[in-house]
């Protein structure tokens, strides 16, 4: 049976930790409005992802170890705590430089233990034969969870101000942490039995992860210029709602979902694979021509209908016939893959926004995902 009450504690506490994590999308605002340059966006927003990237070998083996729930609920925890060390910093964005840093390294940390337990720990518990149908279904929560974050905490931030915006994605992290609590981790193996399996890298060197892994961390540059850029690029038109994008992106890709799942597993993820990387490169490549809000509105439906195949699918493919006791590993490469790729998007494409404009971004953000296509044929058959 798929949909199982943990599932269902699951599917909600991811959203709302996404809900935690989207609001952020709209944290560009805060640096530029301490004084900022997209150059700042892209390393501060960079920062958070290079910490989920750099400290996912030892995550994974942490999940392996102590188990999925216990590992989701120490991310919880610092995903509740860290938007409360934001509320003193005030003034002049240079004043607080170096410590806003080193609060968005820790609140990455505590975001990849985050997605890197929850997914591990539902791949345990989705039937084989409905791999991406369950994956795809679980994903939905994280894609409401992406719509509901900016849609409830831009009001918040426009109405209010940041420090009950920070105190609101405090409130998200809490609420799910509270959730997870009666799901129990029934598969877990002592440490004694896991000495001998491979570790993060051995298994980073096997052809099926390298490429699994490549191909997750050129989605991670499209997400990276979606997430970190649209909003400044909205507000540079003069749009009026930002959180349009999102609510497009999030609803096209939770819509796509309830058919492509079950045709995967029919026809197999291969075949799905090549048109998420083209409808997601588009979204991206279609950006520079936006300037009223139905395009944005546009954009965000197809960017998100990309999304929608390529996520759980290219998850599939890397937990496909792997033993439960490295899926923490594997996960950690796959979701590793796409942090990386999002803080080498941020960083990247921060300078190239800030040398050239928002125009040669998202098209050199569009390319890069394209070029997924050649990636994927050299996977193994």
């Amino acid at each position: 049976m798929l949909y199982t009450p943990a599932f269902a504690a699951l599917f909600l506490a991811n959203l709302l930790m996404v809900a935690s994590f989207s609001s952020f999308f709209l944290f560009p605002l805060f640096i530029t409005e301490h004084g900022g340059t997209h150059q700042d966006i892209g390393i501060i927003m960079g920062a958070f992802a290079l910490a989920s990237a750099l400290s996912r070998p030892w995550i994974s083996e942490m999940i392996d170890r102590i188990g999925r729930k216990r590992s989701f609920t120490v991310g919880c925890v610092i995903m509740t705590t860290l938007p409360l060390t934001y509320l003193p910093l005030h003034g002049p964005l240079s004043e607080y430089y170096v410590a806003l840093l080193l609060i968005r390294i820790i609140h990455g940390i505590g975001l990849a233990i985050c997605f890197t337990s929850i997914f591990t720990f539902i791949v345990d518990i989705i039937p084989v034969g409905r791999l991406n149908e369950g994956i795809g279904m679980f994903g939905t929560s994280g894609l409401i969870g992406m719509a509901i974050g900016p849609m409830v905490s831009e009001p918040i931030l426009q109405n209010f101000g940041f420090s009950p915006f920070f105190l609101l994605t405090a409130g998200f992290a809490a609420t799910a942490l509270l959730l997870q609590m009666p799901v129990k981790d029934l598969h877990h193996q002592q440490p004694s039995t896991l000495q001998k399996l491979p570790s993060f890298f051995s298994l980073l060197k096997k052809r099926k992860q390298l490429i699994c892994g490549g191909l997750a961390l050129l989605f991670g540059f499209g997400l990276a210029a979606t997430g970190n850029f649209i909003a400044p690029f909205a507000q540079e038109r003069g749009l009026s709602y930002i959180s349009l994008y999102y609510v497009a992106y999030s609803c096209a890709a939770i819509g796509v979902r309830f058919f492509a799942g079950k045709l995967a597993d029919r026809i197999g993820e291969n075949q799905i694979i090549p048109w998420g990387l083209l409808l997601a490169a588009g979204g991206l490549l279609l950006v520079p021509l936006v300037y009223g809000n139905l395009l944005l509105l546009v954009v965000g439906f197809i960017f998100g209908i990309g999304h929608g195949l390529l996520f759980p699918a290219l998850n599939a493919m890397a937990v496909r016939d792997e033993p439960y006791a490295i899926r923490g590993k594997v996960i950690g490469i796959f979701t590793g893959g796409i942090d990386t790729g999002v803080f080498c998007g941020a960083f990247i494409l921060g300078m190239i926004g800030e040398s050239t404009g928002f125009t040669a971004l998202f098209l050199c953000a569009g390319g890069i995902l394209l070029s997924g296509l050649y990636v994927f044929r050299l996977r193994p058959i």
